[in-house]
């Protein structure tokens, strides 16, 4: 089996490398990182350092290596960010799909092909509809959101035009080891690591506590997006969540209760969006149905381990 990952040296494409590493050791693995900066240390993989929004170097990497499955996590991936650059953030994460999508339609073979989607594009929900099902409406809010609403719409559009057996997978917030520090988690994670080692004064900032959100760890997102490629049915949208929610607040003190040393914490202004929703929480029982997936892995193991993530991070620079 070929398979390719784009977005191999993210957040979530090293932690689906390693678990495909694992569980099918026989794969062909192929990776696409933007830089060598980016290049994890994983040998058994043949990584390509390309810029997907060049259409000529995709259709040659596509058929170079004529890919059976494509993991498309490759994307600019920060509502923060976005707010920012709203333009790149839209541009850059529809046109890198489509160069793909156009280069697996030349293929006489078409591929498998997942694409990590997001729960942001159904926007702001009502109490009522909670927990969010795949039939909810999309209410995109910001530049990032609405580029995943294109993402997720191309991939359907190809499946019905072109054949390509297209998977959306509407992944809800994940965390753990390896998330850069621009998610809320990881932020305050990485403040909690340079105050113990005195690096930072002892205050904390943070943004708004009260925002509920329905959290996964990274690992059980990697082993979603494996059952959904070998399980998924083609056409289809599938949510990836624990239908279960934490207040920013929890995350904060669970955090809190793996250090000794005294913090203060206090609200930064800039840290609060424009627009945030109250509460985001996701059923996951079209992927239970189609897959027996589940969540697994604790939300407080996922805290304690990327905090110490964090630790060691900042040991080593």
């Amino acid at each position: 089996m070929r398979v390719l990952i784009t977005g191999a040296g993210g957040f979530v494409g090293r932690h689906l490398s390693t678990l495909i590493q694992t569980t099918d050791p026989d794969a062909e693995l192929h990776g696409t990182i933007y830089n060598l900066a980016e290049l994890p240390d994983q040998t058994s993989v043949s990584y390509h350092t390309i810029d997907l929004l060049d259409v000529d170097a995709t259709k040659a990497l596509i058929a170079e290596v004529q890919p059976q499955e494509v993991y498309h996590l490759a994307a600019m991936a920060s509502t923060a960010e976005s707010f920012q650059h709203p333009w790149r953030t839209f541009e850059s994460n529809s046109r890198i799909q489509m160069n793909l999508l156009e280069a697996c339609r030349m293929l006489p073979e078409k591929p498998r092909f997942l694409v990590a989607s997001s729960a942001v594009v159904y926007g702001p929900t009502k109490p009522h509809e909670q927990p969010i099902r795949e039939d909810a409406p999309f209410r995109p809010t910001n530049a990032y959101s609405l580029s995943k609403v294109t993402q997720d719409m191309m991939a359907y559009q190809y499946y019905m035009s072109d054949r390509i057996p297209t998977i959306r997978a509407r992944a809800f917030n994940h965390l753990g080891p390896g998330q850069r520090e621009s998610f809320v988690a990881p932020d305050f994670a990485l403040q909690i690591a340079q105050i113990e080692l005195g690096l930072q004064e002892p205050i904390m900032q943070v943004g708004n506590l009260s925002a509920a959100r329905d959290f996964t760890d990274v690992r059980d997102v990697a082993r979603a997006y494996i059952a959904l490629m070998k399980k998924g049915e083609a056409g289809e949208a599938y949510n990836v969540a624990s239908n279960n929610t934490y207040t920013i607040q929890a995350l904060l003190d669970t955090l809190l209760t793996f250090t000794s040393t005294e913090i203060t914490v206090t609200v930064d202004e800039e840290k609060l969006r424009p627009v945030d929703v109250p509460e985001v929480r996701g059923d996951y029982s079209r992927l239970k149905a189609q897959t027996d997936w589940e969540p697994i892995i604790p939300f407080e193991q996922s805290l304690k381990e990327l905090l110490d993530d964090c630790r060691q991070r900042i040991k080593q620079s």
